[in-house]
């Protein structure tokens, strides 16, 4: 009987004939694809968190907080708000929005919800409150007709910002000076909307002392501003439940 060859005895010592496993040439390109496709999947979860933060900061009231020492006014969408006092008729505000990019903010054919939010803006001449008016940012003469990011839609002192965006033109938000500029009215330490006098600003019911034209318009903000003598309390507000709903971030 002849002997085992070593070929045989190496067949054997696999456990059959097979020959040894070969690796595939692919395996290579696998790894590589599935370990992109994990760092794509990161980069947009990054992205996806960054958005959601993005939204948080754009809706979120700054302090200071809300005053708890006087009783909030209900406010009712549409009903006026103190005395009639101005107009927002194009031919009254030449030096505002008429159609024209303003701070970087364009006049469109619709409103936009990227970022839709609510502050209300409440104006006391020598103690009196003054009616904000209706259509401030509206431009109807203009391209057919367009409508400001800022705008207001009823004398309720409600500033509507209805943006395609979540920040300002320029970065940061959207600010108390853009809705003037947009007004085309005066604003500063020395009088505001055209009425003259020391002015002093109140910021969710407390003391604001920085520049006027910088206050943030945020979801639910409270802005007081008091022209002249005498000052009397701030009032606070509470905007209607619809004007207070925030996205999923």
């Amino acid at each position: 009987m002849s002997q085992p060859t070593r070929a045989d005895r190496r067949r054997q010592s696999r456990g059959g004939a097979a020959p040894p496993p070969r690796r595939d040439p692919m395996t290579i390109v696998y790894a590589a694809v599935g370990v992109a496709v994990v760092a794509v999947i990161a980069v947009f979860a990054v992205m996806n968190w960054q958005h959601r933060q993005a939204v948080v900061a754009a809706y979120a009231t700054p302090t200071p907080g809300a005053s708890p020492a006087s009783s909030p006014i209900p406010l009712v969408d549409g009903q006026p708000v103190g005395k009639a006092y101005f107009t927002a008729k194009v031919q009254d505000m030449p030096k505002g929005g008429l159609g024209q990019p303003v701070d970087g903010i364009t006049c469109g054919g619709m409103e936009y919800s990227t970022l839709h939010i609510h502050t209300h803006l409440a104006l006391f001449y020598d103690g009196k409150q003054l009616q904000i008016p209706r259509l401030i940012g509206g431009a109807p003469s203009a391209q057919g007709g367009c409508l400001y990011w800022i705008h207001t839609h009823f004398p309720d002192g409600i500033i509507h910002v209805e943006s395609p965006q979540l920040e300002a033109p320029e970065g940061g938000p959207f600010t108390l000076g853009m809705l003037f500029d947009i007004w085309g009215k005066s604003l500063g330490d020395t009088g505001a909307a055209g009425l003259n006098g020391p002015v002093v600003a109140y910021v969710n019911g407390t003391k604001y002392d920085g520049d006027l034209r910088q206050i943030p318009l945020r979801m639910g903000q409270q802005i007081v501003l008091e022209v002249g003598s005498p000052v009397v309390p701030p009032p606070a507000y509470i905007l209607p439940a619809d004007d207070l709903a925030t996205p999923s971030p």
